[in-house]
């Protein structure tokens, strides 16, 4: 399992730097002006009485992209070759079709760009509600937590609920825990196996819940305006971090875990292609994998002389920790997990850097 940078408490301090730190605003696409030095992009908020800077991060880029149907090929070849294209084209479209948009800072970046009904159900929100619950599940210890440009992971292992694959091949039952501030996803807890003979962690698609960030439109209004903590949604907030509550407390669920302990005995069995090089490829291919990846996944696979589905799935999650990548070391946590279940399927979509779709990468709340 990747070793995030962070243990608890400075997960929390940095929590809390950031709640200082951020801004979050409503805004008539009218009110803002980009302009383009070099590959930088600033953004101008022009507000009621004065007005703020901010540089768009990679992410809001991709955004304002999608949002203006500008495909990103040709809207990056703008940025670094033609930045007065790009912005006359960024300032044209945000005039010529307004709308209100949320835009959420961060130390002086505009870290997203998204809809106005989006809904903010924020990391340090997230964090005092579970922490309390996890701290009260016997056995159950954060081994790993992580806040990245775009997520929070927490990920959590059951000491006390554990068996063998086969003997001497020790697995632990555990669940993580993830939220992305800025549309990349929503609330997840997924099931996870943490296999101690390498310290693997493999995050399993089953089971798992989610909570997407769509709410209520906040009010029409002409002007940009900073937007504080929504008392209209406070009740439907604490309602639902309750449910989240109740799920981590039935994480890690013995049923379940012995249903994909069964799998993974069963994977044992499943033999991949005779050539593991042809094995690792194929497998590259098909979730657009890198080539460091790549080749990281196939030298635990021949060190481990397991050519089953099984030493698959192991390999994957065992390259995870060579990744420094936290939120890419997670894709292929559950990478794993997807194998396990489908194997080479072909209607199997391919993972993103971020844990979704290539195709529905650019798409935002």
């Amino acid at each position: 399992m990747k070793i995030g940078k962070k243990n608890i408490e400075e997960l929390y301090l940095e929590l809390g730097r950031e709640r200082l730190s951020r801004q979050d605003f409503i805004a008539d696409t009218r009110s803002l002006m980009v302009n383009t030095k070099s590959g930088i992009t600033m953004l101008k908020l022009a507000l009621k009485d004065d007005s703020n800077n901010y540089k768009v991060s990679d992410l809001a880029h991709r955004q304002i992209a999608d949002r203006l149907q500008i495909p990103y090929k040709y809207y990056e070849r703008m940025r670094w070759e033609y930045p007065k294209l790009l912005d006359d084209n960024i300032n044209g479209w945000l005039y010529k079709n307004p709308e209100r948009r949320m835009l959420r800072t961060l130390d002086g970046s505009l870290r997203a760009f998204l809809s106005d009904r989006y809904r903010r159900l924020d990391n340090l929100e997230l964090a005092d509600h579970i922490f309390p619950v996890i701290r009260e599940m016997k056995g159950c210890e954060v081994v790993s937590c992580e806040i990245t440009s775009t997520h929070m992971y927490l990920k959590v292992i059951n000491k006390i609920l554990k068996t063998e694959v086969v003997p001497g091949d020790i697995v632990q039952a555990g669940f993580v825990i993830s939220n992305s501030e800025v549309g990349l996803g929503a609330v997840k807890i997924e099931p996870l196996i943490y296999r101690l003979v390498c310290k693997n962690g493999m995050i399993c698609k089953d089971y798992s819940h989610k909570k997407y960030h769509t709410g209520r439109q906040v009010e029409d209004t002409d002007n940009a305006y900073e937007l504080y903590s929504d008392t209209t949604l406070a009740a439907d907030d604490k309602a639902y971090f309750l449910k989240v509550q109740d799920i981590v407390s039935a994480a890690v669920d013995e049923a379940k875990f012995q249903l994909t302990v069964d799998k993974l005995r069963q994977a044992r069995e499943v033999p991949t292609r005779e050539d593991p090089i042809q094995t690792v490829e194929l497998l590259g291919d098909k979730y657009l994998l890198t080539k460091n990846e790549r080749a990281s996944i196939l030298r635990h696979f021949v060190l481990n002389n397991d050519f089953s589905r099984y030493g698959l799935v192991n390999a994957v999650t065992r390259s995870a920790q060579d990744n420094t990548d936290y939120n890419r070391a997670t894709d292929l946590e559950r990478l794993g997990g997807i194998i396990l279940v489908n194997g080479f399927k072909s209607d199997q979509i391919a993972i993103s850097v971020n844990g979704t779709a290539e195709k529905s990468f650019l798409a935002v709340a």
